[in-house]
This record gives C-alpha cells, sequence and structure tokens, in this order.
C-alpha cells in the first residue's frame, strides 16, 4: 500500500464540488460518532452469549431504557447523525471516482467496497429499525422488557433475516467501521507517512475482526440457543 493510492482515493472524493470542505469534515465526524456507537452496541449484543440465567443482555437493555429523554438521545446522538451522513455519503458516491478498473490495488478495492458496503447499510438499518419498531409487522417488533426472547423471535422470523440479511449487514457494518477508521485518520492527519498508516491499518484490522466476532456472536447465540425461551 503507498500513500499515494489512499490520496488518489481521497482526491476521488474531493472531486465532487457539490460537499464544501466543513460538509466533508462533518460528514468525518459523524461516522466517527456512529462506529463509536456500533462498537458499544455489538459488544452489548454479545453478551446475549453468557446466557439467561442470569440474563445479561436483558439486564443492560434495561440501563438503556431508563436513561432520561432517551428519545432525544436517540435522535440528537444516533439517528440525526447517521441521516446526516448518509446523505453526505450518497454526495460522495455520485460525485466519486473509483478506479479499480485501471488500478488493481488494495486501497483501491477497499474504496470500491467502502461504498458498496455503504449501500448495503443503509438497506439493513432500514430493516432492522423499522423491524425492531414494528413497523414491518409485530413479529419481527423488539420488545424491551423481552428483550432476549423478542431478539430471537425477530432473528428466527425467517431463515433469510438469520442467514442472509444480518450476516450481510454485521459484515459490510464492521468492514465500513474499520476501513472508515482508517480513512479517517488520514483525513485528519493523524497518519500521514506511509509507516503509520500501515500500523494503524492492524489496528483497524483488530476491530474489525473484533466486532465482527461480536457481532456473528450475538447473531449465533439468537439463532442457536435452546435456553432463549420465545414470548
Amino acid at each position: 500500500m503507498s500513500t499515494a493510492i489512499a490520496h488518489d482515493s481521497k482526491a476521488a472524493d474531493c472531486k465532487c464540488k457539490m460537499m464544501p470542505f466543513l460538509t466533508r469534515r462533518l460528514h468525518s465526524l459523524t461516522g466517527l460518532a456512529f462506529g463509536g456507537y456500533l462498537v458499544v452496541h455489538l459488544i452489548i449484543n454479545a453478551t446475549l452469549a453468557q446466557g439467561t440465567k442470569p440474563d445479561v443482555y436483558q439486564e443492560q437493555v434495561n440501563k438503556i431504557h431508563s436513561l432520561p429523554f432517551l428519545m432525544l438521545i436517540e435522535w440528537g446522538l444516533l439517528y440525526m447523525p447517521i441521516i446526516f451522513h448518509t446523505l453526505c455519503g450518497f454526495v460522495i458516491i455520485l460525485g466519486g471516482a473509483p478506479n479499480i478498473s485501471n488500478y488493481r490495488y488494495t486501497k483501491n478495492l477497499f474504496y470500491v467496497l467502502q461504498r458498496t458496503s455503504a449501500l448495503i447499510i443503509v438497506a439493513f438499518i432500514l430493516f432492522h429499525v423499522l423491524g425492531m419498531k414494528g413497523a414491518l409487522g409485530s413479529t419481527l417488533a423488539f420488545d424491551e422488557h423481552h428483550a432476549t426472547s423478542s431478539a430471537a423471535r425477530h432473528i428466527r422470523t425467517h431463515w433469510s433475516v438469520g442467514y442472509v440479511i444480518y450476516p450481510l449487514g454485521i459484515l459490510a457494518s464492521c468492514f465500513h467501521l474499520a476501513n472508515g477508521f482508517w480513512t479517517a485518520a488520514i483525513t485528519w492527519g493523524l497518519t500521514i507517512s506511509k509507516g503509520a498508516q500501515r500500523r494503524f491499518g492492524f489496528v483497524c484490522f483488530g476491530i474489525f475482526l473484533i466486532t465482527l466476532f461480536a457481532g456473528l456472536l450475538s447473531l449465533y447465540t439468537l439463532i442457536s440457543s435452546q435456553a432463549i425461551v420465545i414470548h
């Protein structure tokens, strides 16, 4: 990997003149905020593997839902940043210039995968949020009072949910998160040299593996655990 390749990908994004400098920086910041939330979310979900006696996952959900002004927190710190990041992402995708057909370098491949994963994540988040909120039917709805059992019911609604939609969504999210952290470090001038980018690349790969493991562990538990009684 060369520094020039990373800068080429960055320059391709900057070709979109519809997005000023400040907006691009806010896009990066909201991505980092959402990435931090995703790490915490996946780790909390992984507590499902600790079983139901006691139900550690339910305890974590209770703590979250006991927060004051939860709806304001969700919209202010989660939904609005996601919406802003997504809209900016669409502008970047439309204004980008992938050159993987001409230069088959790893970072050029990651450039394409970052944008492909973003599209997958948008579809996945819509399904996940609308499903959990009950907009797609009561079977997919999440009940915070029966967190573990309703999450299992959600995943077991149809084979495609547990074996296609969520594995693909988790994989895309973890890749987008890790690669986004790597590119953000370049954007903010934290990893200028080739060596710094390589070293931080190992850190980001570690983040990818940890979050992917946490996500798949919780998914496997919801699919296979016989101890979870579906309500």
